[in-house]
C-alpha cells in the first residue's frame, strides 16, 4: 500500500562539523515522498523522497545561500536531491537497514541508514500514520561537494562526513473513488 511522507510530522535534517569544533545543524523544509509499504511485513518498502534543495536552512541566510551556489548544491542546475529506497533488512528489534541510491547533483551512490521504526497508529481523524527515525553518516565529496577552506592549524572548515537526520511519518495515501462521466 502507498503511504506519502507527511511534512507537518517530518523533519529532514543534517549536521556537518565546523572547524572541527561545533556541529553545524541544518534542515529542508521543502520535501516529497511515496513509500510503498506493508507495515506487517516492513522489509517489502521500497519508494523515492525527493527533497528541494533551495529549502535548506542552517539559521545563517549567508550560509544558506552559499550552500546553494555552485559551491555546493547548485541548486539553479540541479534543484532535488532523490533517494530511492532499493532494500530494507532486519537489523534487530524494530530496527533495519535500509538502503538506497542518494543522488545529488546528478551523481548517484548507494547509500546504508539505520531506521528504527516507532511504530503505527491512527490519529483522531481516522487516517493511519506510521513513523520512525533514520540515520546515518555520508562523505560529501562522494557527491563532488568537494569546496573546503584549508585551516592555518590543519584539518577543514568544513567536515566531509555529513550526519544525516530524518524524523518522521508516513501517511496512508487515501484512495478515491472517481465517479462514472
Amino acid at each position: 500500500m502507498a503511504w506519502q511522507l507527511d511534512p507537518a510530522h517530518t523533519q529532514v535534517g543534517f549536521t556537518a562539523r565546523h572547524m572541527g569544533l561545533s556541529k553545524v545543524r541544518g534542515r529542508f523544509t521543502n520535501f516529497d515522498g511515496t513509500i510503498d509499504l506493508d507495515p506487517a511485513n516492513p522489509t517489502s518498502a521500497r519508494g523515492r523522497v525527493a527533497i528541494d534543495l533551495a529549502s535548506i536552512e542552517t539559521g545563517n541566510a549567508d550560509r544558506d545561500a552559499h550552500l546553494r551556489s555552485p559551491d555546493f548544491f547548485d541548486v539553479d542546475n540541479h534543484p532535488k536531491m532523490v533517494f530511492d529506497v532499493k532494500s530494507l533488512a532486519p537489523a534487530g528489534d524494530d530496527h533495519y537497514k535500509v538502503v538506497g541510491d542518494l543522488t545529488i547533483k546528478g551523481t548517484t551512490n548507494q547509500i546504508e541508514l539505520d531506521l528504527e521504526y516507532t511504530g503505527e497508529g491512527t490519529d483522531p481523524y481516522g487516517n493511519r500514520k506510521v513513523g520512525g527515525s533514520l540515520s546515518g553518516t555520508i562523505n560529501r565529496s562522494d557527491w563532488g561537494l568537494t569546496w573546503n577552506v584549508a585551516l592555518e592549524t590543519g584539518g577543514w572548515l568544513v567536515s566531509d562526513k555529513i550526519k544525516i537526520e530524518i524524523e518522521g511519518q508516513l501517511a496512508e495515501a487515501v484512495k478515491t473513488e472517481r465517479s462514472a462521466a
